[in-house]
């Protein structure tokens, strides 16, 4: 087997540790997060990014937060102030994974009435 099959092939085990990122950069609102530090491009409070994500919940959002700051995506930055001020920018390798949820993003837009019109046409056959 070639290395690049053998690679690819250990890419889809269980035991793969990439498979831990993908899930990570899998979740919905982990993509809309990346997405919209990078796209603002500049340090975002946690009401600022709750208010741009709609229907993303306080708890939701606290811990997608912190799985992207445990994985090193998103740095939060704390201020003492009363009220404490916390911002989160994205790190080097935020940015890089955020150019791949933009893509993504960038795509849906594109195609989503094309994948809007499948989804009628299957339920259509449904009934």
């Amino acid at each position: 087997m070639r290395d690049g099959v053998r690679r690819l092939v250990k890419t889809y085990g269980r035991d793969c540790p990439s498979r831990t990122v993908i899930d990570v950069l899998a979740n919905k609102w982990a993509l809309y997060v990346l997405g919209a530090l990078r796209r603002f491009n500049r340090p975002l409070r946690f009401n600022e990014l709750r208010r741009l994500l709609d229907g993303v919940t306080q708890k939701m959002l606290t811990q997608t937060l912190r799985t992207l700051e445990r994985d090193g995506l998103v740095t939060r930055t704390l201020y003492p102030a009363v009220p404490v001020r916390v911002e989160y920018t994205l790190t080097p390798l935020g940015v890089e994974a955020g150019r791949l949820t933009s893509a993504i993003a960038e795509w849906s837009v594109a195609h989503a009435h094309q994948i809007h019109a499948s989804r009628a046409d299957y339920d259509g056959r449904e009934q």
